[in-house]
């Protein structure tokens, strides 16, 4: 039964919790309170630590307007995101038909299952190799790379999604003269939307970690190569500038895919009707 289109928010806040409700606190000011611990806690370990192994938080600021100003990282960053969204969006066209498969026609999942499995345990670093004799060191052996990190998250967590559907919706349905397609349509995939974003949240965080890694193991490039350059060379300043590039993108990249996820809750709880 659909849920009316003005209540479809309340439902979709409806979250386990403890504690006071989100409405009744300024998350904003929370948020504020603990980047300014983490400001403080950075700046009393550079102080520990010395500013030939860690930089002050302004040190920090100096060199990435630095690297900045003169282009290093924007050029680094946007060629990182370009394997990084290559990569990633293969996985997701590539994982979530093909889990929504597993899941729908059980033979054929119960049969590829523990091979889906024993891939998604095996780790990904193995097959870099194998990519560079095949592919070379170019972006097909990068975005072949982050491809493999992101693809089994999405995959596993869309045939999960498939496999814990409502069961007594799906008999009701069945007793009301539902076809296998509608059943799938309208019951199957809805109710695995919350395992498919879940899927792609760590889809993509292993997606960002795996293009770093492409970079530091094919041609130095991008973001990965700022780290081996920086780091290699002992500059701390400049490299910490990336750390903190990598992290904006990867705090970007999640809260785009929550939006995602609202508006799929959306559709998910509009589209429910027979």
């Amino acid at each position: 039964m659909a849920v009316p289109g003005d209540q479809v928010h309340a439902v979709t806040q409806r979250r386990p919790r403890l504690g006071p409700r989100l409405s009744h606190v300024n998350i904003h000011i929370w948020r504020a309170l603990v980047f300014v611990l983490l400001i403080a806690a950075w700046w009393l370990l550079a102080a520990l630590a010395g500013e030939n192994f860690l930089p002050t938080p302004w040190e920090t600021v100096v060199a990435g307007t630095q690297v900045i100003g003169d282009g290093t990282v924007p050029v680094a960053t946007l060629d990182s995101l370009t394997v990084f969204l290559a990569g990633f969006l293969l996985a997701a066209l590539f994982a979530i038909p093909f889990g929504l498969l597993m899941g729908g026609f059980r033979v054929f999942g119960a049969t590829l299952e523990g091979y889906v499995n024993a891939l998604s345990a095996m780790p990904r670093v193995a097959f870099i190799p194998l990519i560079i004799v095949f592919l070379g060191l170019g972006y097909e052996a990068k975005i072949s790379i982050v491809f493999l990190g992101a693809v089994m998250p999405i995959l596993i967590n869309t045939y999960a999604g498939v496999l814990n559907c409502d069961g007594e919706l799906v008999e009701m349905a069945r007793s009301a003269g539902a076809r296998d397609l509608q059943i799938f349509r309208k019951i199957m995939l809805p109710g695995a939307l919350p395992y498919i974003t879940a899927g792609l949240r760590v889809g993509a965080s292993l997606a960002l970690i795996n293009t770093v890694v492409a970079e530091l193991y094919t041609a130095v490039r991008g973001l990965g190569g700022l780290l081996s350059v920086y780091g290699n060379s002992f500059r701390m300043a400049p490299y910490f500038v990336v750390v903190c590039v990598l992290a904006a993108l990867g705090m970007l990249v999640m809260q785009s895919l929550k939006l995602v996820e609202r508006r799929m809750d959306r559709w998910r709880y509009g589209g429910e009707r027979m």
